[in-house]
């Protein structure tokens, strides 16, 4: 019967001139190597599909006694399990996948690719290599530990609280995908880890006056991102919809005006149809026409380059709201008020879009023609219903952006008629 190594014993080895393969009492299965060399490493022998094999583990002292066995329980077991480790090791080395940025690389290529639309693996790329590849990319993905993940979600968190938020959504993707690979055993995120920062559902809808302040506002900033937060308003769509608006997409003929969004361009993957008033019409007409190059025709609406959509919303929007807020506290002196300690509310671009279906629904709109405008289905129609209505709405829908437009042009009008400039 093999006796039980212990360390002493381990150090007491000699090389000899032939490879010694010594059992492990401590652990049916288990073997020390010594090679001539005098180099030792642990291995597991078994069988599997009836065959005998030999997985090495690794070299001491990598592989101390105690860790060398507990390798091997996990190994063994696997095998019970119906897994070869010598399989799973031969297929990691095939595809290099010890590595966390060719692990990545995999799971984007097998996973995220296959299972999102274009602009979900723009995102998902853009996560990894702005928020982990820096910091983790070189590592083994089998050296990452749950309590230093933890610890970098509470650091992109302290910049960025929700990217924080999606990045551990991600992660454990990521995690349970290499498990199953056999990258590793198990995922360092098995125990949860809470997410670093609270979301909390936005509700925040511009004001009548913060409308009027906008589109004076806008008007100051010009072209591209004047013109474009007023397409925001007036339209209700996504700020990406907006900003990658093309030429091509754009009806300006005959008595149906109209931008319809191609599916790889919408959020739900669904062709969708805005219909344009006068107003959303004219600030299209009056733009300006930027050509990739002299013999090519224009692709998008908002774009410096004639090659890309616009960039540098962050830029643009503190440009903005500074606008706003100079106008805010002109009109305050102008009518003999104190405007130095006057300030706005914070929002977003994507509150223009909330503001704008609000907008609607209080002049009277139903909430699921306002729905079918912002081109979310998931509301007031549901379960059969929604799979079975597939009415465009429409004659309804540009009743609705009619309306809403013409209460901005009021807002604007209103604007000049008391003089304010």
């Amino acid at each position: 019967m093999a006796k039980t190594l212990t360390v002493r014993a381990i150090e007491a080895f000699k090389a000899t001139d032939i490879r010694q393969e010594i059992p492990d009492g401590g652990l049916p299965g288990l073997y020390l190597i010594i090679q001539p060399s005098g180099v030792m490493s642990r291995a597991i022998r078994y069988r599997f599909e009836g065959k005998p094999k030999k997985f090495t583990i690794g070299p001491l002292p990598v592989f101390p006694l105690t860790k060398a066995r507990d390798e091997a329980s996990k190994l063994l077991r696997d095998v019970s399990e119906g897994k070869d480790p010598a399989a799973a090791k031969a297929t990691k080395k095939a595809l290099k996948l010890d590595i966390v940025n060719d692990a990545l690389d995999e799971f984007i290529k097998r996973y995220v690719e296959k299972k999102n639309r274009l602009s979900t693996i723009k995102e998902r790329k853009r996560l990894f290599d702005k928020d982990f590849r820096p910091k983790f990319g070189k590592r083994t993905v089998k050296s990452l530990t749950r309590q230093e993940i933890a610890t970098h979600l509470d650091e992109v968190a302290e910049r960025a609280p929700i990217v924080a938020n999606r990045l551990l959504s991600l992660l454990r993707k990521f995690f349970n995908w290499a498990v199953q690979k056999d990258i590793i055993d198990t995922s360092p995120m098995e125990k949860k880890i809470d997410k670093p920062s609270q979301e909390r559902t936005r509700d925040r809808i511009l004001t009548d006056d913060e409308i009027r302040l906008l589109w004076q506002a806008s008007e100051k900033l010009g072209y591209p991102f004047g013109p474009m937060v007023r397409i925001l308003l007036l339209t209700a769509q996504r700020r990406s919809e907006v900003s990658g608006a093309q030429w091509p997409e754009i009806n300006l003929s005959g008595n149906d005006q109209q931008w319809v969004i191609p599916p790889e361009r919408a959020k739900n993957g669904k062709e969708h149809y805005v219909a344009l008033a006068a107003e959303a019409i004219r600030e299209i007409e009056a733009l300006p026409k930027v050509r990739p190059a002299e013999d090519e025709e224009p692709i998008f609406l908002f774009t410096t380059t004639g090659v890309t959509k616009v960039s540098g919303y962050g830029r643009a929007k503190k440009n903005l709201d500074a606008e706003m807020l100079k106008i805010a506290k002109e009109e305050a002196k102008a009518v003999g008020r104190l405007g130095d300690k006057l300030e706005l509310e914070p929002w977003t671009f994507h509150d223009l879009r909330r503001t704008a279906a609000s907008g609607m629904a209080r002049l009277g709109v139903p909430v699921h023609v306002v729905e079918a405008v912002i081109n979310h289905r998931s509301g007031s129609i549901k379960g059969v219903a929604a799979v079975y209505n597939r009415y465009d709405y429409a004659d309804e829908k540009r009743s609705a952006l009619m309306g809403w437009a013409d209460h901005v042009t009021q807002l604007t009008i209103k604007q000049k008629e008391t003089g304010i400039s």
